[in-house]
C-alpha cells in the first residue's frame, strides 16, 4: 500500500484528484488549497460549486488553517468522537476559500480513523478534500470498479482498499450546538 499512497500523494501535490476506500463509500479527495485541483474535482461530479465539500484529517492540528474561534466546548465535543466515522461543522476562519466552503458560514471536518483514509492524509501532511465518489444526485461508488466506471481515467490514481464497514454516509453534527445535521 506504501508505493500506492506514495503515487497518489505525488498526484495530489500534482494538481491531481483522487479515489479511496472511507468509511462508508469511495471518496474522491484533492488538496484543499488548490482551486484548480477542487474545480476539477466539481467537474467530475458534476456538483454545484455552492454547495461546498468537507475536509479529512488525520489528526486534529491539520484543520488549524481551517477552523476558526469556537468554544473549547465544541472542541471536546468533536474530539470525544475521533477519530471516527463522525463530521462535525465547525466555524471556519474567515481566509478559507469559498471554493472548499460554497454558501456555508462553517467548515465541515473528519479525523478519519480509516487506515487509507488516514494514512493518505498523514503521507500528505495535510487535510484533504473527502466527497462521495459519484456524479451529483447518483448513488456513491461503493468498490473501485465502480470508481473505475464512472470516473475512468479523469482520475490521478484510485487507492486501493477496503471500505470501513458503515452503511451510510458519515452522521453530521454542528460543534457549537451539537445538532443533528445528518444521522
Amino acid at each position: 500500500m506504501a508505493s500506492q499512497i506514495d503515487r497518489a500523494v505525488a498526484a495530489l501535490r500534482l494538481g491531481g484528484v483522487i479515489a479511496y476506500p472511507t468509511e462508508a463509500v469511495w471518496g474522491l479527495g484533492c488538496d484543499p488549497l488548490d482551486r484548480g485541483a477542487v474545480a476539477r474535482l466539481f467537474d467530475l461530479k458534476q456538483r454545484p460549486p455552492g454547495q461546498g465539500v468537507l475536509l479529512i484529517g488525520s489528526n486534529f492540528e491539520q484543520f488549524a488553517d481551517f477552523v476558526g474561534a469556537c468554544p473549547d466546548s465544541a472542541l471536546a465535543r468533536a474530539k470525544a468522537t475521533w477519530p471516527g466515522p463522525s463530521t462535525w461543522i465547525f466555524p471556519r476562519k474567515e481566509q478559507v476559500p469559498s471554493w472548499i466552503v460554497g454558501e456555508h458560514a462553517g467548515i465541515a471536518l473528519r479525523v478519519t480513523d480509516h487506515p487509507v483514509a488516514r494514512a493518505l492524509c498523514e503521507a500528505f501532511g495535510s487535510a484533504l478534500i473527502s466527497t462521495s465518489a459519484n456524479r451529483h444526485g447518483q448513488p456513491a461508488a461503493r468498490s473501485a470498479g465502480e470508481v473505475r466506471d464512472m470516473f475512468g481515467s479523469d482520475l490521478a490514481e484510485i487507492v486501493q482498499g477496503e471500505l470501513g464497514g458503515l452503511e451510510r454516509p458519515t452522521p453530521i453534527r454542528d460543534a457549537i450546538s451539537g445538532e443533528w445535521l445528518r444521522d
